[in-house]
């Protein structure tokens, strides 16, 4: 392993730009981290959510998914709590239980962030969900059987898939 100094190369209020090595890499400031949530409801469709992406310059499907403890109000706020309020927000469901499936890196050769996996039960819709200050979130429940030929339509339309979307294809892109 290289053993040389990391050093930031810029700080902005989010993200770091850092080097260490060879290696060029991004990393979350305060130690942030993130919350995705499966959301299936009892009729075996799942929710995803449509939002622009400044990064992509496009819409991107993608979980419903958000920071935690991202205000300095909630600086210590618990996955759980991050994942419920989240889903809440952008998609106007409340979960009865939410299950922590665990922690993955969705980029790990240039993100240091990590995301914690939870999947919601026991949906109930008790909001508009559309996210808040501006994320203009608009909501797909999908049947978790089309959910393949679902997205092959939203990237005809040109929108971006996030790659946490592969755990929904499972055997669909395996073939034979």
């Amino acid at each position: 392993m290289n053993d040389e100094t990391e050093r930031t190369m810029w700080t902005g209020k989010f993200i770091a730009a850092k080097v260490k090595g060879k290696w060029e890499y991004v990393s979350r400031t305060r130690g942030i981290k993130a919350a995705v949530i499966l959301a299936i409801d009892e009729d075996d469709h799942v929710l995803l959510v449509e939002q622009f992406r400044v990064p992509l310059g496009r819409p991107c499907i993608e979980l419903p998914a958000g920071l935690i403890g991202d205000h300095d109000d909630v600086a210590d706020e618990d996955v759980t709590a991050a994942a419920n309020r989240e889903l809440e927000e952008e998609t106007g469901f409340r979960a009865a239980r939410m299950d922590v499936i665990g922690e993955f890196y969705s980029s790990p050769g240039m993100v240091t962030e990590a995301f914690t996996l939870l999947r919601a039960h026991g949906l109930s819709k008790v909001g508009p969900g559309g996210g808040v200050d501006g994320e203009d979130i608009t909501v797909h429940r999908v049947p978790r059987k089309g959910i393949a030929g679902f997205i092959a339509a939203q990237r005809a339309r040109g929108l971006g898939i996030d790659v946490r979307l592969l755990l929904l294809l499972g055997d669909t892109i395996l073939g034979d």
